[in-house]
């Protein structure tokens, strides 16, 4: 499998491809239902994780959805 990095919140991570998006979330044990999530400055709705397949140096914004009040 090839590596790559990916750019999550700034960070850089590792990454082993083929990886959706969908899976990405998975692995770093976020719930893909309760985040917000930008792709290279584009939002992708949580219907579309299973569709993305990231490459490498993409750039995410990971924002998580808490409830409260």
């Amino acid at each position: 499998m090839p590596t790559a990095t990916v750019i999550a919140n700034g960070k850089e991570l590792p990454l082993r491809l083929p990886c959706t998006l969908r899976q990405f979330l998975e692995r770093q044990q976020l719930l893909p239902r309760c985040v917000v999530v930008e792709l290279n400055g584009e939002a992708v709705p949580p219907s579309e994780f299973a569709r993305h397949s990231l490459r490498n140096r993409d750039r995410l914004e990971i924002v998580q959805i808490v409830a409260g009040g």
